[in-house]
């Protein structure tokens, strides 16, 4: 139908007018910009998705027989393990010192510093958390209504994180049931022969889990760093030892080889941004990210260990290798994907939809200057490089406008950085960009929404030691509230970071990553400061009321076309009385949604659109009550509602 919208909406004595002629079923240029970049054949389901965001060794110790001993984590940061290192306990206080820590302050890292810090010495923590975790939590999964795991890597690697890969073929041996017995049968293989790669319990295990998630209707997708690897990994290892003589010489950007005639050891690298221990992958050109990072054509320097990274994406697409993807995962998040050439991503996107058409790609495309510009996606997103990338941007936003972070803002430029998100790029595939709100890498949504500063600069007590690190206030839970009701009922799917959902807090890696408050266990308070400031004492537990909004809001998206893949138009942009409300809509149906925001501190009348009539409320923060006519909405203060409305 030839879907014409004319919305007079008045707040109290106020009266303004929004008509739109929606005859081409898209959204103002000027509000979204040139279409200028084709429509990605992104898979259908991303569209559909609603993300949850798991770091596998903080999620749930599922296997305690398992956890990590002192020779599984040698390797990693800070290139030492202490005498008497053990697991942490899971309840423990997270700014109680470990029992090793003591001893350690002089000792030195990879780069001669002092290990004297808190944030430093909690590189050394591990708490056990495993496949078998995530196995008996999945009833805790589909309740809560996620349709899409992203897993941070689960690959072998001796960190907490796993991005420093020892090799890319195999689920880390701590997270499986048998980790002796993974070792052994690892080193029965030719790491770069996939003909002699056989299947250790650990990777049994994670395609359990992929089946049991399948099952359950949630896609699955690993997360993969080509740009680098661990010192661990058996290439490096093998380059360390014989230098140029290596088989593997020319897969990293070595610098210097070390000259034998010396006594000195001259040999030197390039590692991802300085950091020693994940030496770099060689492209064609060397370019030095530090400065800025540009979307760049290129190419990986060696073709084995391009072949190689192809096998491992096989492997894990179709594991059994019969043409039919359905038992291997839906598709790969791929880290610094900016740092790595055009020309490999397109040849990586042709072999990955060669197994599986409906497989997803998305790229981690972040930053372009820290800490301010924010790289432009697009030149990832015309239909040969990826589906979708990491949306920062949306957050970015959206944190400025309930947040007034880092300072208040006028709806209408609110609603002009959003537009800026998605400039040039068609609706259908802004759908599949994965909205994030937090993450690994980034301070928890309630300790973000809590500090007012810039987004990702100086966002934990180590550069800022008046940063907050205690819980939030209610003030800040509410305004979580709203941005959340935004996320749920705006373009674009939502991402959940593990934890999220259950009331936790936390500020910039590593204070992020926290083992989850499963509401089973009772947690130590907090009560102290890594640099012995005085602070709130904070009972730590899972927060019942902030789960079931969680549960409320999946729940609506996934019953609702319209907010997956919906148009949508800002009906009210009203500056003075701080009400934005935009409609979400889909051309051929009558049925629209109608969100609606009081960002004010002041209780608003609104009326609905001219021509439409309220179907139901369906969810709201804070009060918001509909008048006896069904015409007019009173939203109380820092407010927000969905509607349900069908217009003629």
């Amino acid at each position: 139908m030839n879907l014409k919208i004319c919305a007079a909406i008045s707040i109290v004595s106020l009266s303004l007018a929004a008509c739109k002629d929606n005859s081409s079923a898209s959204v103002d240029t000027d509000q979204l910009g040139n279409e200028a970049l084709a429509t990605i054949d992104s898979p259908e389901w991303a569209a559909h998705a609603v993300w949850y965001q798991i770091f596998p060794e903080r999620f749930y110790n599922g296997d305690p027989s398992n956890d990590p001993r002192a020779s599984d984590i040698a390797g990693s940061y800070p290139g030492f393990v202490p005498e008497g290192w053990q697991t942490t306990p899971w309840t423990q206080q997270w700014y109680q010192p470990d029992q090793y820590f003591a001893g350690n302050a002089e000792r030195e890292d990879f780069y001669g510093n002092p290990v004297g810090s808190f944030a430093q010495q909690s590189a050394w923590r591990r708490y056990g958390g495993d496949l078998a975790g995530v196995l008996q939590k999945l009833d805790y999964l589909e309740d809560l209504g996620v349709t899409a795991i992203y897993f941070n890597p689960l690959n072998d690697a001796p960190s907490l994180h796993k991005y420093d890969a020892a090799n890319w073929r195999h689920i880390d041996r701590n997270f499986g049931p048998n980790p002796d017995g993974d070792i052994e049968t690892m080193a029965q293989e030719v790491p770069n022969e996939p003909s002699t790669w056989q299947w250790t319990e650990a990777d049994q295990q994670f395609l359990q889990l992929v089946d049991e998630l399948h099952a359950r209707n949630i896609k699955v997708v690993m997360d993969y760093s080509w740009n680098h690897t661990g010192l661990n990994f058996w290439a490096w290892q093998d380059v360390v030892k014989k230098q140029q003589a290596s088989e593997f010489a020319d897969w990293y950007w070595v610098t210097h080889w070390d000259d034998p005639e010396t006594s000195e050891n001259e040999f030197d690298y390039h590692g991802w941004l300085g950091v020693h221990s994940l030496p770099e992958i060689r492209e064609l050109e060397y370019i030095d990210h530090r400065n800025g990072t540009e979307a760049y054509d290129g190419d990986i320097f060696s073709e084995a260990v391009k072949q190689h990274i192809f096998n491992v994406t096989a492997r894990w697409l179709d594991p059994n290798g019969d043409g039919d993807p359905s038992d291997g995962v839906d598709g790969f998040r791929l880290d610094v994907a900016a740092e790595l050439p055009l020309t490999f991503w397109r040849e990586y996107r042709s072999f990955v939809r060669s197994i599986n058409p409906e497989a997803y790609l998305i790229g981690e495309v972040w930053w372009q200057q820290w800490p301010d510009k924010l790289l432009d996606p697009r030149p990832y997103l015309e239909g040969d490089v990826f589906d979708a990338h990491m949306n920062y941007r949306w957050y970015r936003a959206a944190r400025h406008i309930f947040a007034d972070a880092p300072e208040r803002i006028s709806i209408t430029d609110g609603v002009r950085s959003l537009n800026m998100t998605h400039e040039g790029i068609p609706n259908s595939t802004y759908a599949t960009f994965m909205n994030m709100s937090a993450s690994h890498d980034s301070p928890r949504l309630s300790t973000s929404m809590f500090n007012r500063g810039m987004y990702k600069l100086d966002t934990s007590p180590a550069p800022d030691r008046d940063y907050r690190i205690d819980r939030p206030d209610a003030e800040t839970w509410r305004n979580v509230d709203l941005l959340l009701l935004h996320q749920f009922t705006y373009l674009g799917a939502p991402q959940i970071w593990a934890g999220d959902e259950m009331g936790m807090w936390g500020s910039d890696d590593p204070h992020t990553r926290k083992p989850l408050i499963w509401p089973e266990f009772e947690f130590e308070p907090e009560t102290l400061h890594p640099f012995g400031f005085e602070r709130p004492a904070n009972e730590v537990r899972f927060d019942e009321a902030r789960h079931n909004l969680y549960r409320e809001l999946i729940a609506l998206r996934n019953s609702m076309e319209v907010l997956r893949i919906g148009e949508i138009v800002h009906v009210l942009q009203d500056d003075e009385h701080r009400v934005w409300g935009y409609q979400r809509f889909i051309e051929a149906s009558e049925e629209m949604a109608l969100v609606l925001f009081n960002l004010s501190e002041q209780q608003q009348l609104v009326s609905l659109p001219s021509g439409c009539e309220l179907d139901q409320s369906l969810l709201s923060v804070g009060d918001v009550r509909v008048s006896g006519d069904e015409s007019n909405v009173m939203m109380d203060p820092r407010s927000g509602v969905v509607l349900s409305v069908r217009c003629t």
